[in-house]
């Protein structure tokens, strides 16, 4: 999923506009944030709903979202074929799995309530993240939540065939949430406001490049990773991308609106969803969640 970032720093986007950018790897989202809230990162990847609750929390080092690269979220409940669960409402009476912090996990109750059905209706088993596709693949559960972008590669790593997975997207459910943003801690951005600007202009062409030729890039990707000493799957790799380019990155809104921006009252649901579900105290405003006022303008984010 970091094809768009290192395309940028490949290609010499990040270098044109005088900015020297390093990565690693990341730990899930609540890893990404206290690491960006305690300032080992200027910026990072995650969760824009998980940094909602860490901003709760801890009100006096914000931060906030200032590119949204999944359009859609990845959230969903994940089973086989061979479960006889075609619909969510089978999912009544049935065992699902999950690491307990786990956010579409915390989302069930919303999602349950969106297809009809009693949240309580579910047994929650809780295991290890990397307990959890294997869980579902041995019948130790009969579902899983988590994101598509791990749990699909996942259970196909397994043996699974992609064809006998079958995946309730809760945003093909009422639910308009969107995905993983570029978050910063806010203060930051109010020192650095034009470095940021730089940042987000050769993102986006780092993403309009991978776009076009999303294959191409991918390889030139795990290439870098393989010099590196990295060893990535190949196979699952791609997979992880074009399960995701489609169905989260590339949809008609952001045909629409360009990469990295949000629709405000879109966004507004999608929060109030959110604190609902996470049982949050208080509701925060659309600009504390997200501010896109440093992306480049329209016409430099559209895609073909």
């Amino acid at each position: 999923m970091d094809t768009p970032l290192v395309t940028a720093i490949l290609k010499g986007y990040f270098a044109e506009e005088g900015l020297e950018v390093t990565y690693e790897r990341g730990y899930g989202s609540a890893d990404s944030i206290t690491k960006i809230a305690a300032g080992q990162y200027d910026l990072g990847e995650g969760d824009p709903y998980s940094m909602i609750e860490f901003n709760a929390k801890n009100p006096d080092v914000p931060l906030v979202a200032i590119y949204v690269h999944f359009n859609r979220s990845p959230f969903g409940i994940y089973t086989l074929k061979d479960k006889g669960i075609g619909e969510p409402a089978q999912l009544a009476g049935k065992k699902l799995g999950a690491p307990a912090g786990d956010a579409p996990r915390r989302l069930w109750p919303v999602f349950a309530k969106q297809v009809g059905i009693d949240p309580g209706s579910v047994e929650w088993v809780t295991m290890e993240p990397q307990l959890r596709e294997p869980f579902l693949i041995q019948g130790r559960v009969d579902a899983i939540s988590g994101f598509m972008t791990s749990a699909m590669p996942n259970l196909v790593r397994g043996g699974v065939s992609l064809e006998d997975i079958t995946a309730f997207l809760y945003n093909d459910y009422g639910l308009e949430l969107y995905g993983n943003a570029v978050i910063t801690r806010v203060q930051l951005l109010r020192e650095k406001p034009e470095q940021f600007k730089a940042f987000l202009r050769a993102y986006v062409k780092g993403w309009q490049d991978t776009i076009r030729d999303t294959d191409g890039n991918m390889l030139a990707l795990l290439d870098k990773a393989k010099a590196e000493g990295q060893v990535l799957d190949t196979a699952i790799e791609k997979l992880r991308l074009t399960l995701a380019m489609p169905r989260l990155f590339v949809t008609d809104e952001v045909r629409q609106i360009g990469l990295g921006d949000v629709v405000p009252a879109r966004m507004e649901t999608s929060i109030a969803q959110v604190v609902d579900g996470f049982g949050l105290p208080t509701k925060p405003s659309l600009e504390q969640v997200f501010d896109g006022s440093l992306l480049p303008p329209k016409s430099e984010r559209m895609i073909g």
